[in-house]
């Protein structure tokens, strides 16, 4: 079964999507069907219930009173290569309040900073955002880039974890 809890934020609804205790999607919507429809075969098989995430729900709550780092504690599971696993590893490990370009976390992930194309397509493809957080990796070349959330809510995150 996959548990769902839909969370307020300054920047809009949060759905957060459970399995066992283990988050395997979030997602700025209202609609947890949104992020639902985006896991794998196997997970959307799964009855989908309204419920209380306990710890996930209260991390999130402590990390928009200011503790950035409260997301870190919940464990999270998404399908990917290796290689994307290294990437979403990697992406965790990037601290609240600071940046990356893709380049360097492909180089924090033990790849090529050539790989920098591939740690795009992982945040693109991220499903636990903002727990796996892909805000937290900008464009080289300056500005915040694309979010699948819209580049408002980029910068809200990356503005409220620089301010903690």
């Amino acid at each position: 079964m996959i548990i769902t809890q839909t969370v307020p934020t300054p920047v809009g609804p949060l759905a957060l999507l459970a399995r066992g205790g283990v988050l395997v999607a979030a997602g700025f919507t209202a609609d947890p069907l949104e992020m639902f429809a985006r896991l794998s075969p196997s997970l959307r098989a799964l009855p989908l219930r309204e419920g209380d995430l306990g710890d996930a729900a209260e991390a999130v709550r402590e990390y928009l009173d200011g503790k950035v780092g409260a997301l870190d504690r919940i464990p999270v599971e998404q399908p990917g290569t290796p290689t994307r696993q290294r990437l979403y590893e990697a992406l965790r490990a990037v601290p609240a309040g600071t940046t990356v370009s893709y380049g360097q976390l492909a180089e924090k992930a033990g790849l090529p900073r050539t790989a920098a194309r591939a740690a795009g397509s992982a945040c693109a493809q991220n499903l636990i955002a903002p727990f796996v957080p892909c805000h937290r990796v900008v464009p080289s070349t300056g500005g915040y880039g694309s979010y699948y959330y819209g580049t408002p809510v980029k910068e809200w995150l990356v503005a409220h974890e620089s301010r903690a």
